[in-house]
Protein backbone atom coordinates (compact mmCIF):
# COMPACT_ATOMS: atom_id res chain seq x y z
CA UNK A 1 0.00 0.00 0.00
CA UNK A 2 1.41 3.36 -0.99
CA UNK A 3 1.81 5.65 2.01
CA UNK A 4 2.13 8.86 -0.03
CA UNK A 5 -1.08 10.29 -1.46
CA UNK A 6 -1.14 10.38 -5.25
CA UNK A 7 -1.41 13.98 -6.45
CA UNK A 8 -4.31 15.01 -8.64
CA UNK A 9 -4.42 17.04 -11.83
CA UNK A 10 -7.19 19.62 -12.16
CA UNK A 11 -8.94 19.24 -15.50
CA UNK A 12 -10.23 22.23 -17.48
CA UNK A 13 -13.69 21.91 -15.89
CA UNK A 14 -12.38 21.77 -12.31
CA UNK A 15 -12.69 17.99 -11.89
CA UNK A 16 -9.70 16.38 -10.16
CA UNK A 17 -8.14 13.23 -11.64
CA UNK A 18 -5.49 11.21 -9.77
CA UNK A 19 -2.25 11.52 -11.74
CA UNK A 20 -1.52 7.79 -11.46
CA UNK A 21 -4.17 5.33 -12.54
CA UNK A 22 -4.39 1.61 -13.16
CA UNK A 23 -5.02 0.53 -16.74
CA UNK A 24 -6.72 -2.75 -17.64
CA UNK A 25 -5.90 -2.95 -21.37
CA UNK A 26 -5.36 -6.63 -22.28
CA UNK A 27 -6.28 -7.82 -18.78
CA UNK A 28 -8.42 -10.95 -19.36
CA UNK A 29 -12.09 -10.70 -18.46
CA UNK A 30 -11.82 -13.48 -15.88
CA UNK A 31 -8.83 -11.83 -14.20
CA UNK A 32 -9.96 -8.22 -14.19
CA UNK A 33 -11.79 -8.17 -10.87
CA UNK A 34 -8.82 -9.66 -9.02
CA UNK A 35 -6.31 -7.33 -10.72
CA UNK A 36 -8.36 -4.22 -9.98
CA UNK A 37 -8.92 -5.30 -6.38
CA UNK A 38 -5.13 -5.64 -6.01
CA UNK A 39 -4.65 -2.19 -7.51
CA UNK A 40 -7.18 -0.65 -5.12
CA UNK A 41 -5.48 -2.38 -2.21
CA UNK A 42 -2.14 -0.94 -3.37
CA UNK A 43 -3.59 2.57 -3.21
CA UNK A 44 -4.79 3.30 -6.74
CA UNK A 45 -7.91 5.45 -6.86
CA UNK A 46 -8.14 5.82 -10.64
CA UNK A 47 -9.12 2.91 -12.90
CA UNK A 48 -9.00 3.12 -16.71
CA UNK A 49 -11.00 0.70 -18.87
CA UNK A 50 -12.81 0.74 -22.23
CA UNK A 51 -15.71 -0.96 -23.94
CA UNK A 52 -13.19 -2.42 -26.39
CA UNK A 53 -11.35 -4.18 -23.55
CA UNK A 54 -14.45 -6.24 -22.76
CA UNK A 55 -13.70 -6.13 -19.04
CA UNK A 56 -15.85 -3.26 -17.75
CA UNK A 57 -17.96 -5.72 -15.72
CA UNK A 58 -14.86 -6.95 -13.91
CA UNK A 59 -13.91 -3.38 -13.04
CA UNK A 60 -17.40 -2.77 -11.67
CA UNK A 61 -17.30 -5.97 -9.63
CA UNK A 62 -13.97 -4.94 -8.09
CA UNK A 63 -15.30 -1.50 -7.18
CA UNK A 64 -18.26 -3.05 -5.38
CA UNK A 65 -16.13 -5.67 -3.65
CA UNK A 66 -13.65 -3.06 -2.43
CA UNK A 67 -16.20 -1.34 -0.21
CA UNK A 68 -14.66 2.02 -1.08
CA UNK A 69 -17.02 5.00 -1.32
CA UNK A 70 -17.93 5.66 -4.95
CA UNK A 71 -16.55 9.19 -4.81
CA UNK A 72 -13.13 7.89 -3.78
CA UNK A 73 -12.43 6.11 -7.09
CA UNK A 74 -12.11 7.86 -10.45
CA UNK A 75 -13.33 5.64 -13.31
CA UNK A 76 -12.63 6.16 -17.02
CA UNK A 77 -14.11 4.20 -19.91
CA UNK A 78 -14.10 4.70 -23.67
CA UNK A 79 -16.36 4.44 -26.71
CA UNK A 80 -15.55 1.81 -29.34
CA UNK A 81 -14.99 2.94 -32.91
CA UNK A 82 -17.87 0.85 -34.20
CA UNK A 83 -20.24 2.61 -31.80
CA UNK A 84 -19.47 6.12 -33.02
CA UNK A 85 -22.45 8.14 -34.26
CA UNK A 86 -25.09 10.33 -32.66
CA UNK A 87 -27.55 7.73 -31.35
CA UNK A 88 -25.22 4.74 -31.18
CA UNK A 89 -22.91 6.68 -28.85
CA UNK A 90 -25.73 7.15 -26.35
CA UNK A 91 -26.67 3.45 -26.52
CA UNK A 92 -23.04 2.42 -26.08
CA UNK A 93 -22.64 4.67 -23.07
CA UNK A 94 -25.66 3.07 -21.40
CA UNK A 95 -24.15 -0.37 -22.04
CA UNK A 96 -20.87 0.71 -20.46
CA UNK A 97 -22.58 2.34 -17.51
CA UNK A 98 -24.59 -0.83 -16.93
CA UNK A 99 -21.53 -3.08 -17.19
CA UNK A 100 -19.65 -0.92 -14.70
CA UNK A 101 -22.65 -0.72 -12.38
CA UNK A 102 -22.27 3.05 -12.10
CA UNK A 103 -24.76 5.89 -12.28
CA UNK A 104 -22.08 8.41 -13.25
CA UNK A 105 -18.81 7.80 -15.12
CA UNK A 106 -15.98 10.14 -14.16
CA UNK A 107 -14.37 10.38 -17.60
CA UNK A 108 -15.68 9.18 -20.97
CA UNK A 109 -13.33 9.17 -23.95
CA UNK A 110 -13.72 8.83 -27.71
CA UNK A 111 -11.26 5.95 -28.06
CA UNK A 112 -9.96 6.78 -31.57
CA UNK A 113 -10.78 9.45 -34.15
CA UNK A 114 -11.50 6.63 -36.66
CA UNK A 115 -11.24 9.03 -39.62
CA UNK A 116 -12.50 6.56 -42.24
CA UNK A 117 -15.96 6.73 -40.62
CA UNK A 118 -15.76 10.51 -40.09
CA UNK A 119 -18.23 10.41 -37.20
CA UNK A 120 -16.19 11.88 -34.38
CA UNK A 121 -17.86 15.30 -34.58
CA UNK A 122 -21.42 13.95 -34.26
CA UNK A 123 -20.11 11.51 -31.65
CA UNK A 124 -18.68 14.40 -29.64
CA UNK A 125 -22.01 16.20 -29.71
CA UNK A 126 -23.54 13.14 -28.03
CA UNK A 127 -20.69 13.28 -25.51
CA UNK A 128 -21.61 16.91 -24.85
CA UNK A 129 -25.21 15.80 -24.23
CA UNK A 130 -24.09 13.17 -21.69
CA UNK A 131 -21.92 15.79 -19.99
CA UNK A 132 -24.74 18.34 -19.85
CA UNK A 133 -27.04 15.73 -18.32
CA UNK A 134 -24.50 14.86 -15.60
CA UNK A 135 -24.08 11.25 -16.73
CA UNK A 136 -20.34 11.92 -16.98
CA UNK A 137 -18.20 14.31 -14.96
CA UNK A 138 -15.75 14.98 -17.80
CA UNK A 139 -15.42 14.09 -21.47
CA UNK A 140 -12.28 13.66 -23.51
CA UNK A 141 -10.58 11.99 -26.42
CA UNK A 142 -7.88 9.41 -27.04
CA UNK A 143 -5.41 9.12 -29.90
CA UNK A 144 -6.36 12.54 -31.30
CA UNK A 145 -3.53 13.99 -33.37
CA UNK A 146 -3.43 17.81 -33.77
CA UNK A 147 -5.56 17.96 -36.96
CA UNK A 148 -8.35 15.93 -35.34
CA UNK A 149 -8.16 17.99 -32.16
CA UNK A 150 -8.18 21.27 -34.10
CA UNK A 151 -11.29 20.27 -36.03
CA UNK A 152 -13.05 19.16 -32.87
CA UNK A 153 -12.28 22.47 -31.16
CA UNK A 154 -13.49 24.42 -34.19
CA UNK A 155 -16.79 22.58 -34.71
CA UNK A 156 -18.03 21.77 -31.19
CA UNK A 157 -18.61 23.55 -27.90
CA UNK A 158 -16.94 21.62 -25.06
CA UNK A 159 -13.14 21.48 -25.00
CA UNK A 160 -12.00 17.92 -24.23
CA UNK A 161 -10.73 17.53 -20.69
CA UNK A 162 -8.13 14.89 -21.62
CA UNK A 163 -6.28 13.52 -24.63
CA UNK A 164 -5.04 10.01 -23.85
CA UNK A 165 -2.20 9.09 -26.21
CA UNK A 166 0.70 6.69 -26.50
CA UNK A 167 3.70 8.26 -24.77
CA UNK A 168 6.92 6.71 -23.52
CA UNK A 169 10.58 7.77 -23.73
CA UNK A 170 11.11 6.38 -27.25
CA UNK A 171 7.80 7.80 -28.55
CA UNK A 172 6.87 11.14 -27.03
CA UNK A 173 4.47 12.76 -29.54
CA UNK A 174 5.74 16.20 -28.59
CA UNK A 175 3.60 17.98 -31.21
CA UNK A 176 0.41 16.30 -29.98
CA UNK A 177 1.29 16.98 -26.36
CA UNK A 178 2.01 20.63 -27.14
CA UNK A 179 -1.22 21.11 -29.12
CA UNK A 180 -3.26 19.45 -26.39
CA UNK A 181 -1.81 21.47 -23.52
CA UNK A 182 -2.09 24.71 -25.52
CA UNK A 183 -5.83 24.07 -25.85
CA UNK A 184 -6.19 23.39 -22.11
CA UNK A 185 -6.47 19.63 -22.63
CA UNK A 186 -4.68 17.46 -20.06
CA UNK A 187 -2.28 14.87 -21.48
CA UNK A 188 -2.60 11.27 -20.36
CA UNK A 189 -0.07 8.60 -21.34
CA UNK A 190 -1.00 5.04 -22.20
CA UNK A 191 1.76 2.44 -22.59
CA UNK A 192 3.83 4.78 -20.38
CA UNK A 193 6.59 2.17 -20.09
CA UNK A 194 6.66 1.44 -23.81
CA UNK A 195 5.45 -2.06 -22.94
CA UNK A 196 8.88 -2.55 -21.40
CA UNK A 197 10.91 -1.55 -24.45
CA UNK A 198 12.44 1.56 -22.85
CA UNK A 199 13.47 0.03 -19.54
CA UNK A 200 16.92 -1.16 -20.66
CA UNK A 201 18.24 2.17 -21.93
CA UNK A 202 21.35 3.28 -19.99
CA UNK A 203 19.73 6.70 -19.45
CA UNK A 204 17.07 4.86 -17.43
CA UNK A 205 19.04 2.05 -15.79
CA UNK A 206 21.83 4.32 -14.55
CA UNK A 207 19.35 6.62 -12.81
CA UNK A 208 17.52 3.63 -11.33
CA UNK A 209 20.74 2.24 -9.91
CA UNK A 210 21.77 5.58 -8.45
CA UNK A 211 18.38 6.14 -6.79
CA UNK A 212 17.81 2.56 -5.70
CA UNK A 213 14.52 2.23 -7.59
CA UNK A 214 13.40 0.17 -10.60
CA UNK A 215 13.79 1.33 -14.22
CA UNK A 216 10.00 1.30 -14.47
CA UNK A 217 9.72 3.68 -11.54
CA UNK A 218 12.23 6.01 -13.17
CA UNK A 219 10.25 6.18 -16.42
CA UNK A 220 6.95 6.71 -14.59
CA UNK A 221 8.51 9.46 -12.50
CA UNK A 222 9.76 11.09 -15.74
CA UNK A 223 6.14 11.27 -16.90
CA UNK A 224 4.89 12.69 -13.60
CA UNK A 225 7.46 15.47 -13.49
CA UNK A 226 6.15 16.66 -16.87
CA UNK A 227 2.61 16.93 -15.49
CA UNK A 228 1.38 13.93 -17.46
CA UNK A 229 -1.32 11.57 -16.17
CA UNK A 230 -0.27 7.91 -16.41
CA UNK A 231 -2.08 4.57 -16.42
CA UNK A 232 0.54 1.80 -16.10
CA UNK A 233 -0.78 -1.74 -16.43
CA UNK A 234 0.47 -4.92 -14.77
CA UNK A 235 -1.14 -8.04 -13.34
CA UNK A 236 1.84 -8.80 -11.07
CA UNK A 237 1.09 -7.66 -7.50
CA UNK A 238 4.66 -6.51 -6.85
CA UNK A 239 4.73 -4.44 -10.03
CA UNK A 240 1.24 -3.05 -9.41
CA UNK A 241 2.59 -1.77 -6.08
CA UNK A 242 5.88 -0.42 -7.42
CA UNK A 243 4.14 1.43 -10.26
CA UNK A 244 2.41 3.72 -7.77
CA UNK A 245 5.38 4.02 -5.37
CA UNK A 246 6.78 7.06 -7.15
CA UNK A 247 6.84 9.83 -4.58
CA UNK A 248 9.88 9.15 -2.39
CA UNK A 249 12.41 10.20 -5.05
CA UNK A 250 12.86 12.84 -7.72
CA UNK A 251 14.71 13.06 -11.03
CA UNK A 252 17.16 15.88 -11.67
CA UNK A 253 16.93 18.14 -14.70
CA UNK A 254 19.84 16.19 -16.17
CA UNK A 255 18.02 12.89 -15.61
CA UNK A 256 14.90 14.27 -17.27
CA UNK A 257 16.86 15.55 -20.26
CA UNK A 258 18.73 12.26 -20.73
CA UNK A 259 15.48 10.28 -20.78
CA UNK A 260 13.77 12.79 -23.06
CA UNK A 261 16.68 12.39 -25.49
CA UNK A 262 15.57 8.78 -26.10
CA UNK A 263 12.73 9.93 -28.39
CA UNK A 264 13.02 8.01 -31.66
CA UNK A 265 9.49 8.30 -33.05
CA UNK A 266 8.91 4.54 -32.67
CA UNK A 267 5.20 3.99 -32.21
CA UNK A 268 4.00 0.69 -30.68
CA UNK A 269 0.28 1.02 -31.33
CA UNK A 270 -1.70 1.90 -34.43
CA UNK A 271 -1.34 5.25 -36.17
CA UNK A 272 -4.49 7.31 -35.42
CA UNK A 273 -4.29 8.90 -38.87
CA UNK A 274 -4.92 5.53 -40.54
CA UNK A 275 -6.32 3.28 -37.79
CA UNK A 276 -9.39 1.62 -39.29
CA UNK A 277 -10.95 -0.97 -37.00
CA UNK A 278 -14.32 -1.15 -35.25
CA UNK A 279 -13.10 -2.70 -31.96
CA UNK A 280 -16.33 -4.75 -32.07
CA UNK A 281 -15.98 -8.51 -31.65
CA UNK A 282 -17.18 -10.59 -34.55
Amino acid sequence: MTTTPVPSIELNNGVLIPQVGYGVFQVPEDGTQRAVEQALEAGYRHIDTAAAYYNEAGVGAALRASGLPREDVFVTTKLRNGDQGADSTLRAFEASRTALGLDVVDLYLVHWPYPSADRYIETWRSFEKLYAEGAVRAIGVSNFLPPFLERLLAETDVVPAVNQIEIHPSFQQVDTQTASRAAGVAVQAYSPLGQGKDLHAPAVTEVAERLGVTPGQVVLRWHLQQGTIIIPKSVTPERIASNIDLFSFELTEQDMAAISALDSDERIGADPATADFTQVRA
